[in-house]
């Protein structure tokens, strides 16, 4: 056994709200797009919109990047998007 100790690195899972409401397309699917370039993998991104539109353009969005939808969801007139963003791997999948 040597004297090194062994250390581990935990890197905690980041959730970012963007609040998009009042928005009108296109700008909540662009904002969402340029806010999901600054997140690492595994992190999430809670996309709030009252946009209807961005009911087909989020989703489409998802496909062309290849980060994964987690869930959508209304909330008091609102549209909530949950999105993790994807590793190049997973990227390659979608």
């Amino acid at each position: 056994m040597t004297a090194r100790s062994r250390f581990a690195i935990v890197r905690r899972m980041t959730t970012i709200v963007l609040d998009l409401t009042g928005l009108k397309c296109p700008l909540p699917v662009l904002k969402a797009r340029k806010a999901l370039t600054t997140l690492r993998v595994g992190d999430r991104l809670e996309v709030h919109c009252t946009d209807p539109m961005s009911l087909i353009d989020i989703p489409v969005m998802i496909q062309e990047t290849g980060d994964r939808l987690e869930s959508t969801g209304r909330s008091e007139g609102t549209i909530v998007f949950v999105i993790e963003k994807a590793g190049a791997a997973d990227q390659g999948e979608a």
